[in-house]
């Protein structure tokens, strides 16, 4: 199971509290980890990759074991702590603004 940590207003419109754990078969990827999600939860489809294009939202950030992965390939593997569950996959909802 993938731990994932999601944004407090995501954990709101998904009616969750604390991280979430999904199944992902195969290589683990951050593709196949939010596709596990959206699939879990359906209300979320569209928050944080776009419905057309599937690419990051501009504000949303992905991390795991203390790195930024929002710019890596989507189809990456994931670290092994991350897909043996020692460390979950987080989804930050950025700031911006001056």
């Amino acid at each position: 199971m993938i731990r994932v940590v999601l944004p407090p207003h995501l954990r709101t419109l998904a009616q969750v509290s604390g991280e979430v754990r999904v199944e992902v078969g195969g290589e683990v990827t951050q593709r196949l980890v939010l596709d596990a999600v959206e699939e879990r939860y359906p209300m979320l489809r569209g928050t944080m990759r776009d419905r057309r294009t599937g690419q990051r939202r501009p504000l949303v950030r992905f991390f795991a074991c203390e790195e930024d992965l929002s710019n890596e390939s989507p189809d990456a593997p994931l670290p092994d702590r991350v897909v043996k569950g020692e460390e979950p996959f987080l989804i930050v909802g950025a700031m911006a603004g001056g």
